[in-house]
Protein backbone atom coordinates (compact mmCIF):
# COMPACT_ATOMS: atom_id res chain seq x y z
CA UNK A 1 0.00 0.00 0.00
CA UNK A 2 3.15 1.90 0.03
CA UNK A 3 3.15 3.14 3.97
CA UNK A 4 6.21 2.62 5.43
CA UNK A 5 6.36 -0.04 8.28
CA UNK A 6 9.01 -1.46 10.76
CA UNK A 7 7.98 -3.90 13.77
CA UNK A 8 10.18 -4.45 16.64
CA UNK A 9 9.69 -6.40 19.93
CA UNK A 10 11.65 -7.72 22.94
CA UNK A 11 10.37 -10.89 24.52
CA UNK A 12 11.18 -11.97 28.37
CA UNK A 13 10.56 -15.61 28.99
CA UNK A 14 9.82 -16.76 32.60
CA UNK A 15 10.24 -20.53 33.77
CA UNK A 16 11.48 -21.37 30.22
CA UNK A 17 12.16 -20.02 26.39
CA UNK A 18 8.57 -21.77 24.70
CA UNK A 19 6.24 -18.62 25.36
CA UNK A 20 9.18 -15.64 24.45
CA UNK A 21 10.18 -18.07 21.21
CA UNK A 22 6.44 -18.70 20.00
CA UNK A 23 5.65 -15.08 20.51
CA UNK A 24 8.76 -14.32 18.94
CA UNK A 25 7.95 -16.40 16.18
CA UNK A 26 4.03 -15.31 15.70
CA UNK A 27 3.15 -12.42 16.83
CA UNK A 28 4.68 -10.19 13.83
CA UNK A 29 2.72 -12.55 11.28
CA UNK A 30 -0.38 -12.07 13.28
CA UNK A 31 -0.01 -8.06 13.27
CA UNK A 32 1.16 -8.29 9.53
CA UNK A 33 -2.14 -10.60 8.90
CA UNK A 34 -4.80 -8.17 11.23
CA UNK A 35 -7.35 -7.02 8.84
CA UNK A 36 -6.64 -3.85 10.79
CA UNK A 37 -3.36 -3.72 9.91
CA UNK A 38 -4.19 -0.55 7.53
CA UNK A 39 -6.64 1.68 9.16
CA UNK A 40 -6.27 1.07 12.98
CA UNK A 41 -2.69 -0.46 13.74
CA UNK A 42 -3.63 -0.38 17.40
CA UNK A 43 -6.16 -2.20 17.31
CA UNK A 44 -3.81 -4.74 14.99
CA UNK A 45 -1.18 -5.13 17.85
CA UNK A 46 -4.08 -5.42 20.47
CA UNK A 47 -5.67 -8.05 19.39
CA UNK A 48 -2.47 -9.69 17.79
CA UNK A 49 -1.13 -10.03 20.98
CA UNK A 50 -4.27 -11.41 22.50
CA UNK A 51 -4.23 -13.99 18.93
CA UNK A 52 -0.87 -15.25 20.25
CA UNK A 53 -1.65 -15.75 23.53
CA UNK A 54 -4.33 -18.02 22.83
CA UNK A 55 -2.50 -19.79 20.63
CA UNK A 56 0.04 -20.51 22.49
CA UNK A 57 -2.03 -21.58 25.48
CA UNK A 58 -3.44 -24.38 22.84
CA UNK A 59 0.33 -25.46 22.28
CA UNK A 60 1.29 -25.20 25.68
CA UNK A 61 -1.93 -27.07 26.89
CA UNK A 62 -1.31 -30.22 24.08
CA UNK A 63 2.61 -30.25 24.94
CA UNK A 64 2.43 -29.69 28.60
CA UNK A 65 4.89 -26.86 28.41
CA UNK A 66 4.84 -24.29 31.52
CA UNK A 67 6.59 -20.92 30.40
CA UNK A 68 4.93 -17.53 29.97
CA UNK A 69 6.60 -14.50 28.55
CA UNK A 70 6.01 -10.59 28.94
CA UNK A 71 6.46 -8.75 25.83
CA UNK A 72 6.66 -5.80 24.33
CA UNK A 73 6.46 -4.19 20.91
CA UNK A 74 6.75 -1.34 18.89
CA UNK A 75 4.89 -0.86 15.34
CA UNK A 76 6.29 2.26 13.51
CA UNK A 77 3.93 2.90 10.77
CA UNK A 78 4.80 6.13 8.14
CA UNK A 79 5.83 8.79 11.12
CA UNK A 80 3.54 7.71 14.12
CA UNK A 81 4.31 5.09 16.28
CA UNK A 82 2.22 2.37 18.35
CA UNK A 83 3.35 0.34 21.31
CA UNK A 84 2.44 -2.54 23.06
CA UNK A 85 3.39 -4.15 26.13
CA UNK A 86 2.12 -7.11 28.71
CA UNK A 87 3.26 -8.21 31.65
CA UNK A 88 6.31 -6.01 33.16
CA UNK A 89 8.70 -4.90 30.06
CA UNK A 90 9.29 -1.80 29.64
CA UNK A 91 9.73 0.95 26.70
CA UNK A 92 11.79 4.07 26.77
CA UNK A 93 11.74 6.65 24.07
CA UNK A 94 14.67 8.90 24.39
CA UNK A 95 14.32 12.12 22.57
CA UNK A 96 17.03 15.11 22.31
CA UNK A 97 18.52 13.11 25.19
CA UNK A 98 15.49 13.16 27.25
CA UNK A 99 13.57 10.10 28.50
CA UNK A 100 9.81 10.41 27.46
CA UNK A 101 7.05 8.62 29.30
CA UNK A 102 5.08 6.18 26.61
CA UNK A 103 3.84 3.91 29.79
CA UNK A 104 3.68 3.43 33.12
CA UNK A 105 4.92 -0.21 33.90
CA UNK A 106 3.29 -2.55 35.67
CA UNK A 107 3.89 -3.50 39.33
CA UNK A 108 2.43 -5.69 41.44
CA UNK A 109 1.54 -3.14 43.87
CA UNK A 110 -0.69 -1.44 41.61
CA UNK A 111 -4.18 -1.58 40.94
Amino acid sequence: DGVDRAYFAVFDGHGGVDAANYSATHLHVNVGLHEEIVKNPAEALKCSFQKTDEMFLFKAKREKLRSGTTGVSALIVGNKLYIAWLGDSQVMLVQQGKAVTLMEPHKPERE
